[in-house]
């Protein structure tokens, strides 16, 4: 159930809020989109296919996007490394994408656009906190990321996740059928793992058995140690109980690994995240150093 019971005020706005660490990827790695080099020779397509993205957002008649902000992990690396050794790092990405993580915020930023450039915390905790914080001043807040940890903040239809990919809009009730609810979805991670992130999971543990589990328990240390006494039945309950006895303290830092912090001291006010159009001479250089000039006329149409 949606923990969200009031209406927003009227007229509040729809805050778009963007995993920009995964459009950064996903540019890097496009087909669609050529090479492209700066007048320095340095990498620069995946940084322009990401303010090219966010412009076209924001222009967007359909959907504009008129409070917005963006989050990077600029390093990849997190205080969560420090509580798990396996967890992800920056080693092994492509030197070309690498190149770009400053690059990337510059163009962002050029375009009006709030930046949030995490090194402490990581993008996803941004997103956390600032949907949190405002979803109860906001039509609603839309989450541009189909990766499945953020669906711990989704709450209702106020607060949603937008998976342009499939084009779908992924609510609370999509993500309690897809998996668990919300407030499982850490518990969920930290029993079936997640590779994206590093965290191992627990051995034998699957999508299936995970989500039938929490959705009888919610959370880890519900779930009685005798799985006689589970009230739900599960095929390799024996194994599968065994497992969790063994493995708990391991399951619990899991889950501390997945659960997305919403303390993140983001300085700005709702308001600030209002988009009032690009800095005509910040874009400019970001476009002379990307060798992306044709973003001006679509910036700037007209001039």
């Amino acid at each position: 159930m949606s923990t969200t019971e009031s209406p927003p005020p009227p007229d509040s706005p729809v805050l778009t809020l963007v995993d920009g660490t995964f459009e950064l990827f996903r540019a890097h790695f496009s087909k669609s989109s050529p090479d492209r080099k700066g007048p320095d020779g340095r990498p620069t397509k995946a940084a322009v296919g990401v303010v090219r993205r966010l412009l076209a957002w924001v222009q967007d008649a359909k959907q504009p996007a008129t409070h917005i902000a963006v989050a990077f992990d600029n390093p990849i690396e997190s205080f969560r490394n420090e509580l798990f050794a396996g967890y992800k790092t920056g080693e092994g990405i492509d030197s070309d994408l690498a190149s770009q993580f400053d690059l990337v915020e510059e163009g962002v930023a050029a375009l009006g656009i709030v930046v949030w450039s995490m090194r402490h915390f990581e993008a996803d905790d941004a997103l956390a906190t600032a949907a949190v914080r405002w979803k109860d001043a906001c039509q609603q807040i839309r989450i541009l990321t189909p990766d499945k940890d953020l669906g711990q903040v989704v709450d209702g239809d106020r607060v949603v996740q937008v998976d342009d990919i499939r084009d779908r809009i992924i609510n609370e009730a999509a993500v309690t059928e897809r998996r668990v609810a919300p407030a499982s979805i850490p518990d969920y991670l930290a029993l079936v793992g997640d590779t994206a992130d590093g965290i191992p999971g627990l051995p034998g543990f699957g999508e299936k058995s995970a989500a039938t589990l929490l959705k009888a328990y919610q959370h880890l240390e519900y779930i009685p140690n005798d799985e006689a006494q589970w009230s739900v039945k599960i095929r390799g309950a024996v194994g599968l109980a065994a497992t969790l006895r063994a493995n708990r303290d391991k399951a619990l830092l899991y889950r501390r690994l997945a659960t997305l912090a919403t303390d993140v001291p983001l300085p700005e006010a709702l308001e600030n995240l209002k988009w009032r159009g690009a800095n005509r001479a910040a874009l400019e250089g970001f476009c002379n150093r990307s060798n992306a000039n044709s973003l001006m006329d679509r910036a700037f149409p007209g001039l």
